[in-house]
């Protein structure tokens, strides 16, 4: 059976939010109330709800969120060159991760996306699509699969912009499943993105 692992990236400074972004508490539903849960924390229990084998890329001295992220059942990769941007974090993931048959990247600031549409991406990787990637009303959407065929460009990407110049070079093998989870293209980058509800 395919081994698909889910990557939380969640080593980014969160400068536009103030820093600690991930550690921020967001009101999640729970048992038919609200619960005060760390964003980071929130989108890692949605991935490993989906994708139990599931990973996530922190900065090395990120202690607290680490203990989070292993408490909510996440195996913690410390990534040392974290400052270089989000295609470090990404390809820290995959070397961690080099035997998966494919990879969910999952970003650490979007709480809100259904496990279950993690797992309808998951499923059109295993059910070999090369990409597969969420579209809400139109808009692209996260997180995106990659089948390993994708290991090496994945593993030396650079900059900050992650996979997406991998995906806009391959739009052609990009597998959309629309889906009506306003999640997958909400995130947050200031703390007003907690209050407006974007």
């Amino acid at each position: 059976m395919a081994r698909i692992v889910g990557i939380l990236l969640a080593a980014g400074q969160g400068a536009r939010f103030g820093g600690d972004k991930l550690l921020a508490p967001i009101a999640m539903p729970s048992a038919g109330t609200a619960v005060d849960v760390p964003i980071g924390v929130a989108a890692a229990r949605n991935l490993i709800d989906a994708i139990p084998d599931s990973i996530a890329v922190v900065r090395p001295r990120d202690t607290q969120l680490a203990v989070q992220f292993t408490a909510a059942g996440l195996r913690v990769v410390p990534c040392m060159n974290a400052g270089d941007g989000m295609s470090a974090t990404l390809a820290c993931g995959i070397a961690a991760t080099v035997d998966a048959d494919g990879w969910i990247i999952a970003l650490g600031d979007m709480p809100w996306i259904a496990p279950a549409t993690i797992r309808a991406i998951a499923a059109a990787v295993v059910s070999g699509a090369h990409i597969a990637a969420p579209s809400y009303r139109g808009q692209r959407g996260h997180p995106v699969g990659f089948s390993r065929r994708h290991r090496d460009a994945l593993s030396s990407l650079i900059g900050d912009s992650g996979a997406r110049s991998l995906i806009e070079r391959n739009l052609d093998r990009v597998t959309w499943i629309d889906v009506e989870d306003a999640g997958v293209v909400r995130d947050v980058d200031t703390p007003s993105d907690l209050l407006t509800g974007r």
